[in-house]
């Protein structure tokens, strides 16, 4: 018991330093610090680990990475980040930590973090951000780059025809409602 008495000790002025710190950030409202410190340290731990198995296995690091396979990766993050955080069948990834409030665009939904404060508001908020989780995903390809590069060009290729798919979609409905007629958006001629 002397040991843990010694650990309460010596941990008595982190914690109540801590309590202030978010007391003072917080300004009274509900933000979740400690799950998002916790969520920082699962993404730290797993790509530690990662690396570690990385350089374990030997496998050399790209001394660059072709500009073509940096669009792909680029594009297949944005395109696999929001369809996680945003498109309807993806929901129930987000349910156990989100709140429905209905549609917000062509095939995305908007969702609220279900509660506030702790470790269920950090996943709520970084489930539902394509900022966020775009972190992650591009994490995630590039790891799976040096790994396996033409399985991870393949699933990046996946999601980045499935975002020009998208803005083709875009382009098609707008012709298809006139709102990308020349004509509607031209101003008058001087008289």
């Amino acid at each position: 018991m002397a040991f843990a008495d010694q650990v309460q000790r010596l941990g008595a002025p982190v914690r109540e330093w801590a309590r202030t710190q978010r007391r003072e950030y917080t300004n009274g409202e509900p933000r979740p610090l400690a799950g998002d410190l916790g969520a920082m340290g699962v993404y730290l731990g797993l790509v530690s680990a990662a690396a570690a198995a990385v350089r374990a296995s030997g496998r050399e690091l790209p001394e660059r990475i072709p500009f073509g396979d940096a669009v792909l990766l680029t594009v297949g993050t944005f395109r696999l980040a929001r369809r996680i955080a945003k498109d309807p069948v993806t929901s129930p990834l987000r349910a156990p930590f989100t709140r429905f409030e209905g549609a917000s665009g062509h095939a995305e939904v908007a969702e609220e973090v279900r509660e506030h404060g702790g470790v269920k508001h950090a996943v709520g908020e970084l489930l539902t951000c394509p900022f966020c989780l775009a972190q992650w995903v591009g994490t995630a390809f590039v790891l799976g780059y040096v790994t396996a590069p033409r399985a991870t060009r393949l699933a990046a290729l996946a999601m980045t025809m499935v975002a020009g798919s998208d803005v083709l979609q875009f382009v098609y409905d707008g012709i298809q409602n006139g709102s990308l007629d020349p004509k509607d958006h031209d101003p008058e001629p001087p008289r």
